[in-house]
C-alpha cells in the first residue's frame, strides 16, 4: 500500500510539474502584458508537433531539434504575436474585449493551421525529451520558476525594503499604464515582447513534455493545457510559488483518486472527477474565487448599429433557398447550416444584445442535442419516450434554466472573470457529461415522421430558423431591446436609469441557452446521431470568435458565419474555417471596426478621387460668395448644425440672462475642458472673463420657506479599502427643495459617499435611508425605481441609442404612467426636443451628452437627484442654463445633491455646502460662509486649503 501511494505521488508530481509550467507561462505573460493568453495551449500543441516533425519525419537528432523548437521557434511565435497582434491593441488602449477576441483568434488560427498541416488524427509517436521519472519534469518546473522569480519578484526580508529588479519595475509600470511608462522612458514594446517570448517558451516546453504521454492532436492537447489555467487563476495571476504549489497539489490529488473504486452510482462520478480534477479546479477557481480582470468584456459601440440593407436580406434568403436544389452529399452538408445558424443566434442574444461574453454556448447546444436524443430513445430519467418534435421542445425547456450556470456568475463578473466562468462551464459539461459512456454510448436519433428526406427536413429547419430570427429581432426593439442596449453600452448607466441589470443578464443567458439547445437538437437530427466532438469546447471558442468578427449584434452576420464555418470545412479540408476565422480575429487590433468596415475603407481609398469642375455659372457664384464681406465660406456651410455654438430654441439650452446668483460667471477648470464644437465664443457682458465673480453674499430669504423634509439621509457611513478608510462615520442630510453640495480635495471621500448614496457601493457600517426606509442593501436600479436618480462624472450614455431613446430608457424603467409624455417633458426642459432628438448619442458633443444624461435622469420623475460633477466639460452658456434648470427643480421640491469641484457653480447654486476631508465632513453651512472659510486656493486644486499657503 505504501509503495502504491509513493508511485501515485510520483506520477502526480510528473503531471503537476507540467501543469506548473503552464501556470508559470500564463502568469508571466499576464504580468508582462495584462493578457490572459488563451492561445497558450495552442502554442504548446504547435511546438509539440514541430518537435515530432523534426525528429520523426525529418530524422533530426533529438536535442538539436529541441533547441530549435524551444529556443528559436517558440519565442519567435511569442514575438510575432506581440508585434503583429497585441501591440496594435496596446497602442489603441488595450481594450479588454478586443484583446480577448484576438487571443481566442490566435488559438483558433493555430488549431486550424495544425489541422491543415498535420491532419486531425491523433499521434502517439511524439519524442520523449524528459524521461517519465517525475523528478525530471518537476525539476524543470522548479528551475523555471526560480529563474522567473529572481527576475520579477522583490527581494529583501520582512524588515528590509522590498526592491524590484529593473526589469520587474519596468514590467509593473507597463502593465499598470503603458502610455505613462513610455513617457517615463521605458521601452514598453521591449518589455511586452520579452513577456510574450518567455510565455511562448514555457508553452512550448509544456507541449514537448506532455506530448509523449497524451494524445497529440490539434483539438485535444490545446484544450488539455487550457484546463490548467485554473492554476494561474488560483494564484491570482500573480504568485509563481502559489501556482507551482497548486499545480503539484492537484496533480498528486488526481493521481491518488485513481485508487478509489466505489461500487454503484458513485463509481462513474469518482472516476470522472479523478480523471478531470484540473477541470474541477477550473470550475472552482472561475466560479467561486474572486474574479480576475474585471474590466468590461465587450467594447461599447462607438457608433450605432447600421441597419442591414434590404438587398442583403434578399441575397441571404436566396442563398439559403439554393440548397433545395441540391441532392446527395451536398444537401446533407447544407442541412447543418440552419441548425448552426440558430446556435450562433444564441450568441447574438447573449453577446450582441446583452454585451456579455459567453465561451460555453457549445455546452448548451450539446445538452440540447443530448437531451433530445435521450428523450426520443426513452433513456431520460423519469420521462417516457417522446416523439422527436416533442423531444426537441422538451429538451429546449430543460436546457433553458441551465443558462443560469453561466448567467448567475455573470451578475458580478466582467471581462476575463466572466470569460473564464463561461469557459469553465463549457469544459465541465464536456468532460462530465459528453465524455461519459453511460450518458452518450449507443445514442442515435431519427428525424420526425415524414421528414426522413434531407430536402423536407431542410424546409422545416428553415422554418425554425425564421422563428429564431424573429425572436432575436424582437429583442432589439421595444422596451426590452432598449434596456438590453443600455446594459450592453454601459452597465452602470443602465442601472442608474432603473434597468434591472442582474435579472436582465439572467434573462439573456436563459434565452441564449434555449436557442443554443434548439440549434443543437436540430443539428443532431440533421446528422441522425449525437456526436460529442461536434460540441467540444474548442467549437465554442470558434463560434464566439466568428460571431464577434462578423458582427456580434448582426443576425445576418450569424447566418454568414454559419454558412462560412460549414461551407469552408466541407468544401476544402477540415481546419480551413478555423484558420480563416482565426486570422480575422487576430487582426482585431489592426481593423477594430471589423472586416466589413476595413474592406469598405480600402475600396474607398482605391477609388480614384474626382475633383468636380464647376460650370461657368458655378464658378461665378463661388467667386461672388468668397468675395462677399464677412463670408469665409459658402452660405450653405454657415448654417448652424443642431449643436452649433449659438443656441436655438430646439437645439441647445437657452443662453443665460443677466442675473445674479452666480449665473453667467467665469467658469472654472471644467470650462476649459469644453469641446471646441460647443464653445460659444465671447461670453455675454454679464459674465466678464477678466476676473472671477465672487460668490454671492447670503441673500435674505425672499419669502418664508417651509422647513425642508429629509428624503435622503446617511448615518455613520464607514467604508474601507484594505487599510485605507475612505469614509469614517459620515452623517449627511439631503433635504427636499434644497441644493446640497459636497466639496473637498481629491481623495477626501466624495465619490465614495456618492456611490453609497446611489447604491453602487455598500458601506461596511452605517445606514442610508430614503424617506425613513433603510435602503442600505437596496441595489442601484431598485433605488432608481424608488425615486433616486443620478448622473456620472464620466458620461454614462448609451451610444447605440438615439437621444430620445436614451431618455426613454429612464422613463420606461420607473413608475411613470405615461413614459412618452415624461420623455417629451424632459427633452423640452433640456432643449433636446429639436432635430437632435433623432441623432444617435455616439459622436455628440460633451455638452449635449451631459444634457442627455440629465434628461434621462429627470424622465423618471425622481424625488432625489444626485449629480456627480455635472458641469464637467460644459462651457459658460451651458453651465448657466444648467444652473437655472437645477434651481427650478429644487424650487419644485426635488432634493438635489451635487458633488462639484467648481466653486463658482457651488456658490451660485447650493443652499448648503459640506466640506469633506480624510473621509469625514469637517464643516457645513451656507456657501458664502463655508467657501470664505476655505481661504486662498491654488488653481490646480481649488478645494485644497493648504494649496494657497
Amino acid at each position: 500500500m505504501a509503495s502504491l501511494t509513493y508511485d501515485l505521488t510520483l506520477a502526480g508530481l510528473s503531471v503537476g510539474g507540467a501543469a506548473a509550467l503552464t501556470g508559470i507561462g500564463l502568469v508571466v505573460t499576464y504580468r508582462a502584458t495584462g493578457v490572459l493568453n488563451f492561445a497558450h495551449g495552442a502554442i504548446a500543441m504547435v511546438c509539440a508537433y514541430l518537435l515530432r516533425q523534426f525528429t520523426v519525419e525529418w530524422h533530426w537528432p533529438l536535442w538539436p531539434s529541441a533547441v530549435v523548437t524551444l529556443l528559436v521557434v517558440a519565442p519567435a511565435i511569442g514575438l510575432a504575436l506581440e508585434r503583429f497582434v497585441f501591440r496594435p491593441l496596446a497602442v489603441l488602449g488595450g481594450d479588454p474585449a478586443q484583446t480577448l477576441v484576438a487571443s481566442i483568434g490566435v488559438f483558433v488560427l493555430l488549431v486550424g493551421g495544425a489541422a491543415l498541416l498535420w491532419g486531425q488524427g491523433a499521434r502517439d509517436d511524439a519524442p520523449t525529451l524528459v524521461a517519465a521519472d517525475p523528478w525530471g519534469q518537476l525539476g524543470v518546473a522548479v528551475a523555471v520558476a526560480a529563474v522567473v522569480g529572481a527576475v520579477l519578484r522583490p527581494s529583501g526580508g520582512r524588515r528590509a525594503p522590498r526592491r524590484w529588479t529593473r526589469f520587474g519595475r519596468e514590467l509593473r509600470a507597463v502593465v499598470d499604464d503603458r502610455s505613462l511608462a513610455v513617457l517615463g522612458g521605458i521601452d514598453a514594446d521591449r518589455v511586452a515582447a520579452a513577456g510574450w517570448a518567455f510565455g511562448s517558451f514555457t508553452a512550448g516546453l509544456t507541449g514537448v513534455l506532455l506530448a509523449p504521454y497524451v494524445r497529440l492532436d490539434p483539438y485535444g492537447m490545446p484544450l488539455l493545457v487550457m484546463e490548467v489555467v485554473a492554476v494561474a487563476v488560483a494564484a491570482r495571476m500573480r504568485s509563481l510559488p502559489v501556482a507551482v504549489l497548486v499545480a503539484l497539489g492537484i496533480g498528486v490529488a488526481q493521481s491518488q483518486l485513481t485508487r478509489f473504486h466505489p461500487s454503484g452510482w458513485a463509481e462513474p462520478l469518482i472516476q470522472a472527477v479523478g480523471a478531470n480534477l484540473f477541470v474541477v479546479a477550473l470550475l472552482v477557481a472561475a466560479l467561486v474565487l474572486p474574479g480576475v480582470g474585471t474590466r468590461d468584456a465587450l467594447p461599447r459601440p462607438a457608433t450605432p448599429p447600421v441597419r442591414t440593407p434590404a438587398g442583403a436580406w434578399i441575397v441571404a434568403v436566396v442563398l439559403f433557398l439554393i440548397p433545395l436544389g441540391f441532392a446527395g452529399r451536398d444537401l446533407h452538408t447544407s442541412v447543418q447550416v440552419p441548425a448552426l445558424g440558430v446556435i450562433l443566434l444564441s450568441l447574438v442574444v447573449v453577446t450582441g444584445r446583452g454585451g456579455q461574453i459567453s465561451l460555453g454556448q457549445a455546452a448548451y447546444a450539446g445538452l440540447g442535442a443530448l437531451f433530445t436524443a435521450l428523450l426520443a430513445a426513452g433513456r431520460f430519467p423519469l420521462l417516457p419516450s417522446l416523439p422527436e418534435p416533442a423531444a426537441l421542445l422538451t429538451a429546449v425547456l430543460l436546457v433553458a434554466p441551465l443558462g443560469l450556470l453561466t448567467g448567475r456568475p455573470a451578475i458580478g463578473r466582467h471581462g476575463l472573470a466572466l470569460a473564464l466562468a463561461t469557459f469553465a462551464v463549457g469544459v465541465g459539461v464536456s468532460r462530465f457529461v459528453f465524455a461519459q459512456p453511460y450518458a452518450t454510448s449507443g445514442l442515435t436519433l431519427d428525424r420526425p415522421a415524414g421528414l426522413d428526406g434531407d430536402r423536407a427536413y431542410y424546409v422545416v429547419e428553415l422554418g425554425l430558423l425564421a422563428c429564431a430570427l424573429l425572436a432575436t429581432h424582437a429583442l432589439r426593439r421595444g422596451r426590452t431591446g432598449r434596456a438590453l442596449a443600455a446594459m450592453r453600452d454601459d452597465e452602470a448607466g443602465a442601472a442608474a436609469a432603473g434597468v434591472p441589470v442582474p435579472s436582465l443578464k439572467l434573462a439573456a443567458f436563459v434565452a441564449g441557452a434555449a436557442l443554443a439547445a434548439l440549434g443543437g437538437g436540430m443539428l443532431a437530427m440533421g446528422v441522425r446521431a449525437f456526436d460529442p466532438a461536434a460540441f467540444d469546447p474548442v467549437r465554442g471558442l470558434l463560434w464566439f470568435a466568428a460571431i464577434v468578427v462578423l458582427g456580434a449584434d448582426s443576425t445576418l452576420g450569424a447566418l454568414a458565419a454559419a454558412a462560412l464555418l460549414v461551407g469552408l470545412d466541407a468544401g476544402t479540408r477540415g481546419g480551413v474555417a478555423a484558420a480563416v476565422i482565426g486570422v480575422l480575429a487576430a487582426l482585431t487590433g489592426r481593423f477594430p471596426a471589423g472586416p466589413y468596415e476595413a474592406a469598405r475603407t480600402a475600396l474607398t481609398r482605391l477609388r480614384p478621387e474626382r475633383s468636380p469642375t464647376p460650370t461657368a455659372l458655378g464658378a461665378r457664384v463661388r467667386a461672388g460668395l468668397r468675395a462677399a464681406p464677412g463670408n469665409g465660406r459658402p452660405a450653405s456651410h454657415t448654417t448652424a448644425p443642431p449643436e452649433a455654438p449659438r443656441p436655438t430654441p430646439h437645439t441647445t439650452a437657452p443662453a443665460p440672462a443677466e442675473s445674479g446668483g452666480g449665473r453667467g460667471r467665469k467658469r472654472g477648470p471644467a470650462s476649459r475642458r469644453a469641446t471646441p464644437s460647443t464653445r460659444p465664443g465671447p461670453p455675454p457682458p454679464s459674465a466678464p472673463r477678466s476676473s472671477p465673480r465672487p460668490p454671492s453674499p447670503p441673500a435674505s430669504p425672499p419669502s418664508p420657506r417651509p422647513e425642508p423634509s429629509l428624503p435622503l439621509q446617511a448615518r455613520a457611513l464607514r467604508v474601507s479599502y484594505g487599510g485605507f478608510i475612505a469614509l469614517d462615520g459620515v452623517d449627511l442630510d439631503v433635504p427636499a427643495g434644497r441644493v446640497s453640495a459636497v466639496v473637498g480635495p481629491n481623495g477626501a471621500g466624495k465619490s465614495t459617499l456618492f456611490h453609497c448614496l446611489a447604491g453602487t457601493l455598500r458601506p461596511s457600517r452605517g445606514a442610508v435611508r430614503l424617506y425613513g426606509r433603510d435602503v442600505t442593501r437596496v441595489p442601484a436600479h431598485a433605488r432608481t425605481r424608488l425615486g433616486v436618480a443620478r448622473t456620472f462624472q464620466q458620461l454614462a450614455v448609451f451610444p447605440s441609442l438615439t437621444v430620445a431613446e436614451n431618455v426613454r430608457v429612464g422613463a420606461e424603467q420607473g413608475r411613470i404612467a405615461d413614459p412618452g409624455a415624461a420623455v417629451e417633458r424632459a427633452l423640452r426642459l433640456l432643449g433636446l426636443d429639436g432635430p437632435v432628438r433623432s441623432l444617435p448619442a455616439a459622436g455628440l458633443p460633451t455638452g449635449t451628452l451631459r444634457r442627455v444624461e440629465l434628461a434621462r435622469a429627470l424622465a423618471g420623475s425622481p424625488r432625489v437627484l444626485l449629480l456627480d460633477e455635472p458641469a464637467a466639460g460644459l462651457d459658460t452658456y451651458e453651465v448657466a442654463a444648467l444652473t437655472r434648470v437645477l434651481r427650478a427643480l429644487a424650487d419644485d421640491g426635488t432634493a438635489l445633491l451635487v458633488v462639484e469641484h467648481d466653486l463658482d457653480l457651488v456658490a451660485g447654486l447650493a443652499d448648503v455646502v459640506h466640506v469633506m476631508a480624510a473621509g469625514r465632513i469637517v464643516t457645513s453651512g451656507p456657501p458664502a460662509e463655508v467657501l470664505r472659510a476655505l481661504g486662498p486656493t491654488d488653481p490646480r486644486d481649488p478645494l485644497d486649503p493648504a494649496a494657497g499657503r
